[in-house]
């Protein structure tokens, strides 16, 4: 599986306005229908094949769409002004801002998914179970269907039945810290008693750095009691929660990315895909996860796949940026599970690798990149505009100069704007350099997918010392060599190639090799040299290269 994410919202802006704090007229917005047939069919040749659409569901925002029966939200609670795509404030409808037609944006949404199939790719939204915009309101719910905490009793800090965790005998109190031109933040918004927020924090008065815009959801565990666990009967929660699944499933979407999974308990996770593969046995669930000792347990709970961060992610931009660590314990321990894992180097809540919060220029992450896609049978994600080395340089808002493309504020990718070319999505105004990241990912993510070494090959580490970096993945006959130079210094290296890793890639006989028993065909590097028991290699600074072995 090869992922791209894309937030909607972005991707298809072609204003280059770069107003802080801008609105959508100032700094403009992609709509679904931007997402045109030939975007989709440049994804797809880039390798893709799914497409994962951030930001999607209706969520907090300053944008008046109130002759539409959407008000704004307060200020008081919507960080940027967009707004977090991870406030859901309505879980049965879709972001207006991404409609031509407000009234008709369900149906613009159902056309974006008819569109993407069409293209032979698969779509993948967002499920955000643990928490909801503290003003969630749903106009467009079904009929029957009850708001989130509109039968709670807030008389209660907890009980099972309720949606919410209640702080008693409080008000509560946004921060104040981030100033927003033009918008008053009037210090009125009403919220008596006090909702725990979305981060578990349990406080009336959480810091500008909490999810304080969003109020934690109750699947019936009393955290500040001991964390005891109440699921008979099942919490109401749950069953809000399924039907919401049930209601996307519905609209033919392939896959969720289901946000913060191991904040909502195992248990409803257990209970909950099952039904949903019921009604949908194709239907992908995807986890966002941080421990990485708990990846057995969500991956039996019937997900399909999870993000992986806390592990690969972390040792290669350390990697990156200079602070070596071990590479392959870690593919060690995950190999049985590697399938079912999902690599990226770069996705919504991480600094971009051209920015200079990661590595501060792209060739230097590509090591890192080439490790990520190929070291095993994992999936692999792309975020957009990673593929034209988009630093994120700009000071948007509220997400301000960190590094990352804002969700939480209107503006544009600058470097993938490029590509876009005003809506041609023929990469005309990219420059050469940019050309050829481009064509390295398009051949990367599709020799990911091709290669039986790569998608099925066992791995065998090769090198790992002073910034040098090497395996083989082995499938049969299909044999491909990787290495990579995470350092900036040039070096001459020994490629030690034990008779161990060579039996088990049934390479040849060991006793009987010689210089000229194996060629390499160079994929990625122009350094081509014949491997034998120890073959040196020239590393230039950052460097990637994949070769084939062949026995001749």
């Amino acid at each position: 599986m090869i992922v791209y994410q894309l937030l909607p919202r972005l991707f298809g802006n072609t204003v280059s306005a770069d107003i802080p704090f801008g609105d959508a007229l100032q700094n403009g917005t992609g709509k679904f229908n931007d997402i045109t047939r030939k975007a989709l069919q440049e994804i797809r040749l880039l390798g893709a094949s799914h497409v994962w659409y951030t930001g999607v569901i209706e969520h907090a925002t300053l944008a008046d769409y109130s002759q539409y029966g959407i008000p704004p939200d307060d200020a008081d609670v919507v960080k940027g002004r967009a707004g977090s795509p991870y406030a859901i404030k309505d879980y049965y409808d879709v972001d207006p801002d991404l409609a031509e037609e407000v009234p008709k944006r369900m149906k613009e949404f159902e056309e974006l998914v008819k569109r993407t199939h069409e293209e032979q790719l698969k779509v993948i939204i967002d499920f955000v179970p643990n928490h909801v915009a503290r003003g969630y309101a749903s106009d467009a719910k079904p009929a029957g269907t009850r708001d989130f905490g509109e039968d709670d009793d807030r008389l209660a800090a907890f009980k099972p039945s309720n949606n919410f965790y209640y702080l008693q005998n409080t008000v509560f109190h946004p921060p104040y810290s981030v100033k927003i031109p033009d918008v008053v933040r009037n210090r009125q918004f009403t919220e008596i008693p006090a909702k725990a927020t979305g981060n578990d924090q349990f406080t009336n008065r959480p810091d500008v750095n909490d999810w304080y815009e969003t109020a934690k959801l109750n699947y019936g565990v009393d955290i500040e009691g001991g964390n005891i666990k109440h699921f008979d009967p099942i919490p109401d929660t749950w069953l809000k929660m399924r039907d919401i699944l049930l209601f996307w499933a519905a609209k033919k979407v392939d896959g969720f990315r289901c946000d913060m999974a191991e904040m909502a308990p195992i248990e409803f996770w257990n209970w909950a895909i099952p039904q949903v593969k019921k009604a949908r046995p194709e239907i992908l669930f995807i986890a966002e996860i941080y421990s990485p000792p708990r990846y057995r347990e969500f991956l039996r709970a019937s997900f399909d796949f999870l993000c992986d961060k806390a592990g690969l992610y972390d040792a290669l931009r350390n990697a990156t940026t200079g602070n070596l660590q071990p590479i392959t314990p870690i593919i060690n321990r995950e190999d049985d599970i590697s399938p079912r894992l999902l690599r990226f180097m770069e996705n919504h809540d991480e600094p971009r690798m051209a920015s200079e919060f990661f590595a501060g220029d792209w060739r230097k992450a590509l090591p890192a990149v080439l490790v990520s896609a190929l070291v095993d049978k994992a999936a692999f994600m792309v975020y957009f505009g990673q593929e034209v080395g988009e630093p994120a340089s700009r000071r948007e808002g509220f997400g301000g100069a960190d590094g990352r493309t804002s969700i939480y504020d209107y503006g544009a990718v600058p470097e993938l704007q490029k590509w876009v070319n005003d809506k041609k999505y023929d990469g005309g105004k990219l420059d050469e350099s940019q050309k050829n990241l481009r064509s390295f990912y398009a051949w990367l993510l599709n020799f990911a997918k091709s290669r039986d070494a790569i998608a099925q090959g066992i791995f065998i580490p090769v090198e790992e010392a002073e910034g040098i970096y090497g395996f083989l993945r082995v499938a049969g006959n299909d044999r491909i060599l990787v290495l990579v130079n995470f350092s900036e210094r040039e070096m001459k290296k020994k490629i030690h190639l034990s008779e161990n890793a060579c039996a088990r890639a049934s390479i040849f006989d060991f006793q009987k090799l010689t210089g000229k028993n194996i060629f390499t065909n160079s994929l990625v590097s122009s350094i081509e040299f014949g491997i034998s028991r120890e073959a040196e290699v020239l590393f230039p600074p950052f460097f990637v290269g994949v070769y084939i072995l062949t026995i001749v």
